[in-house]
């Protein structure tokens, strides 16, 4: 029997020494019972230098008042998800977020286990960009126009699909003014380039556009990054402003709202109702200027009803509601889209296609895009990588191959538009370009210039495409 539960123990102790997250066990005094081979990476230390000694002599940097160790062995309580930066003997700066538990025996405190996921690296490139940020922000040159990152103006953005150019429609008027913008539509729809579109037609373009994808960062650190730091507020915070402080005067764009943790939705409510944000560990408040535009890949109402999104922060938020068809609504732009796309890579990868075969375009018209946009970029830089360079033409043989087998029409559901288009036969190819450009001839006036650049197409190519299709402009 003692055999058997010995074997146990080393099995247990094997399989805590695999898993990918730190794990740390100390008795009631701070000595160290168990330490694992991920914990021993993540401090840069060896096991046997950590087992049997004080936790203060390994992590001197740590106090009884800052050491989620020590405050669960004096309060018996539980702390979940908690940051802490720390610095080992060796002098190797670590920051973790730790989820740490007392371990009680007959009503009496026996020790303590941290579970640790180290974010060191991830902290340091956030503390990075915040950086660049920060000097932006403090440089004397901050409300000259240079300094403006928001790259896309409405000219930029692509389609004469009706669904697409109601949106774009909507969103010119709502430049005029500051009032929230709600994005709505598919991952790779194009979310940001409308927001940077807005930010330049209106009368914030000469100052900052910022841009903050909130699932890209742990929600633990978003705090400090959205609203400020203030020295002291944690180990190694330090005296640094948050993306509303940075933006005031201009334009914060929040992508992926849904993914905002629910207590720092409440803390952004509190500042577009007020104007006022205080740092973390900061005393005093500021007021701050700033338009909001923020985007979600989802349906807002599933996002409600999931509980991933508040109430009260959406209907703050949409006054001005903006939805963006995904590619597969939209496929009468297909034709169009590539033409640019084809524009944008002959310049980069230095060749002359002027076009895309029937068969080639039959398949972009028949696939269902679930990367939208963003996806056919991609496909068609891919074909540039299959070509010869003496090739003149997009053959199907050069997309990607999960294109080339697409017979049928998916079904891509997304709220508030119509059903996907059917049409799939090379006959109708032709008849979509032939429309589109007729269309935006319409739209323009039948001006050459302003309907190429609405086409993304060069003007040469579009008079071509008239003498191609035998349109005749009005005079």
């Amino acid at each position: 029997m003692p055999g058997q539960l010995d074997r146990g123990s080393a099995y247990f102790e094997k399989m805590l020494n695999m898993i990918d997250v730190g794990i740390h066990l100390i008795d009631s005094w701070g000595i160290t019972i168990f330490y694992n081979a991920k914990m021993a990476e993540t401090d840069g230390l060896k096991s046997d230098q950590v087992v049997g000694k004080n936790f203060f002599e390994l992590f001197p940097s740590l106090t009884h008042e800052t050491s989620t160790f020590m405050k669960v062995l004096q309060t018996g309580t539980e702390i979940r998800e908690k940051i802490q930066t720390y610095v080992s003997v060796t002098g190797k700066r670590i920051t973790t977020i730790n989820s740490t538990y007392p371990l009680i025996e007959d009503g009496i405190i026996i020790g303590a286990l941290e579970v640790a996921k180290d974010i060191t690296s991830i902290v340091h490139l956030h503390d990075q960009i915040l950086d660049l940020r920060h000097q932006i922000y403090e440089s004397p040159l901050k409300d000259k126009k240079h300094t403006n990152s928001a790259r896309y103006h409405f000219s930029d953005l692509i389609g004469t699909n009706d669904a697409f150019l109601n949106t774009i429609a909507f969103a010119k008027k709502a430049s005029r003014t500051s009032s929230p913008v709600l994005i709505c539509g598919p991952t790779g729809t194009g979310k940001e380039l409308v927001a940077q579109s807005i930010h330049n037609a209106g009368n914030r373009r000469n100052r900052l556009f910022l841009a903050q994808n909130c699932a890209a960062v742990p929600n633990e650190l978003m705090e400090g990054i959205m609203f400020g730091t203030a020295r002291g507020a944690f180990t190694g915070a330090i005296d640094r402003a948050g993306l509303f402080e940075q933006a005031s005067g201009g334009t914060l764009f929040l992508d992926e709202l849904n993914s905002l943790d629910l207590v720092l939705q409440a803390k952004l409510l509190r500042v577009l109702q007020d104007g006022l944000v205080r740092r973390i560990g900061g005393a005093k408040e500021q007021q701050v200027d700033v338009r909001i535009i923020t985007a979600m890949n989802m349906d807002p109402k599933e996002a409600l009803e999931k509980g991933l999104l508040r109430s009260d922060l959406f209907y703050r938020l949409n006054v001005v509601n903006l939805t963006l068809p995904p590619l597969a609504h939209r496929k009468d732009d297909i034709p169009l889209l590539a033409h640019h796309f084809i524009e944008k890579f002959n310049a980069l990868f230095g060749m002359k296609i002027i076009g895309i075969s029937p068969g080639a375009m039959q398949c972009l018209l028949q696939y269902h895009w679930p990367g939208n946009v963003r996806e056919l970029s991609h496909a068609i830089e891919s074909t540039y990588n299959m070509m010869e360079l003496e090739c003149e033409q997009i053959e199907k043989s050069h997309l990607p191959a999960s294109i080339q087998g697409s017979s049928v029409i998916q079904h891509v559901p997304w709220y508030g538009d119509k059903e996907p288009m059917s049409e799939g036969l090379t006959e109708k190819v032709k008849q979509l370009e032939k429309e589109a450009i007729i269309r935006a001839l319409e739209q323009h006036h039948h001006n050459v210039t302003l309907t190429a650049q609405a086409l993304g197409i060069k003007r040469q190519a579009l008079q071509y495409k008239l003498q191609r299709y035998g349109i005749v402009r009005k005079p």
